[in-house]
């Protein structure tokens, strides 16, 4: 057995299932979850559509094997959204490959990046990986087996935990070989501004480290503005080749298709090559319904103006309840609130399912011990996701809950 995989931590719903083992939550109240970023919103019919057409209209229907570059007009899809968003020029047989979903990517880069220290290295030798605190825990897992050392950034309270790269030594950064960025993040919802692209570029080129963009939240956000995507970032500051940046985009929350594990990276022409290489050897392909569904999404911005609205009034609503009771308030971006709470984050999570039947995540499990403390430790992460009569519902039963606590 691969010895890597004692070195990985309980994955923060199997923590949440275990911290809720013993709690019988009060029956007289339906059960409401804000746990899991699962998007709740109906998917668009004309999507599902175009999966059941496919099968119909294409002559090898599913007898045939899908390629793992993907077929030309997926490619095509993909860069013709990329200019609209965010008026990018992007080569389809070069800057772009379709992955299952931005998590598998986010895991099967990692391994095509990272080089491991030759066998017998003290731990001192190890390369490095990067991560903000709190973080996906994709990425943590990803670089342990890589056989990486993965390096909490300290994150800064005050500017809605943003990541303090200031912070990271200089030989730190000499021995990284990739740097996980989350914007906008999960779960604080912040958007990275481009003068701090600049400087992790600037870093990139000074330590030769790949910088992996992670940006699936980037189509739910609630300022005039929508959020700087990294590649945006890099032409704007003239790096129109993309060096040592991938960007992962996905379906899941922009569309309300997350069972189809559908999105793309795009970047360094160099990295993208050596990760199909990777990809086909890993039997990455995406299935051609799935394709043929994908390439109606990405051509079409009305679901993503209208699911963007359907989260602005939910939160509208929703925050300001929570605002009287805890610390918390509107996002950037994406679909989650941080809040800070009194006490115990995990304690509060078990009282208010046993009382309320409202499950929400301890934000201590979103985060990792490092440079002194737990940045997720007296805050939970509620997850927006169900439709906004829930929501609210949900929002009344914390409010009540807090109440009673004083």
């Amino acid at each position: 057995m691969n010895p890597l995989l004692s070195r990985l931590q309980p994955y923060p719903f199997e923590r949440l299932r275990q911290l809720f083992a013993s709690v019988t939550p009060n029956p007289s109240l339906r059960p409401i979850s804000l746990g899991m970023g699962e998007p709740k919103h109906a998917t668009p019919a004309f999507i599902q559509q175009a999966m059941v057409d496919s099968i119909q209209s294409t002559p090898s229907g599913l007898a045939a094997y899908p390629s793992t570059p993907g077929e030309p007009k997926l490619r095509d899809a993909f860069i013709h959204w990329m200019k609209q968003r965010y008026g990018l020029d992007v080569n389809p047989a070069t800057q772009v490959l379709p992955v299952n979903g931005s998590r598998e990517a986010l895991f099967a880069l990692t391994q095509t990046i990272i080089e491991p220290a030759p066998a017998g290295s003290a731990a001192d030798q190890a390369p490095i990986v990067v991560c903000p605190n709190p973080f996906y825990q994709i990425y943590e897992g990803a670089a342990l087996l890589a056989g990486a050392q993965p390096y909490f950034v300290a994150s800064d309270a005050a500017r809605n935990f943003a990541p303090d790269w200031d912070s990271v030594p200089e030989a730190t950064w000499a021995r990284t070989q990739l740097l996980f960025v989350c914007s906008p993040g999960n779960p604080t919802g912040a958007v990275m501004p481009l003068t701090e692209w600049e400087k992790l570029f600037a870093l990139s080129d000074r330590h030769g480290f790949v910088i992996a963009s992670d940006e699936c939240y980037s189509e739910i956000y609630f300022r005039d503005e929508p959020p700087l995507g990294g590649m945006e970032a890099a032409a704007k500051l003239g790096r129109t080749d993309f060096k040592n940046l991938i960007s992962f985009t996905s379906l899941s929350k922009r569309s309300n298709v997350p069972g189809m594990r559908s999105g793309f990276v795009a970047g360094d022409a160099a990295i993208i090559k050596q990760f199909l290489l990777y990809r086909t050897y890993h039997g990455s392909a995406m299935s051609p319904v799935v394709q043929a569904a994908s390439i109606a999404a990405w051509g079409d911005e009305a679901h993503v103006i209208d699911n963007r609205a359907q989260y602005r009034r939910k939160f509208e609503q929703v925050t300001p309840m929570l605002a009287e009771v805890l610390d918390v308030s509107l996002p950037d971006a994406g679909f989650y609130l941080w809040a800070k709470v009194q006490g115990d984050d995990a304690e509060f999570a078990r009282e208010l399912l046993s009382l309320y039947n409202v499950t929400v995540l301890p934000g201590s499990y979103l985060a990792r011990d490092a440079q002194g403390n737990n940045p997720g430790a007296g805050r939970i992460r509620m997850a927006l996701v169900a439709e906004t009569a829930e929501c609210v519902e949900a929002a009344q039963r914390i409010v009540q809950f807090v109440k009673s606590r004083v």
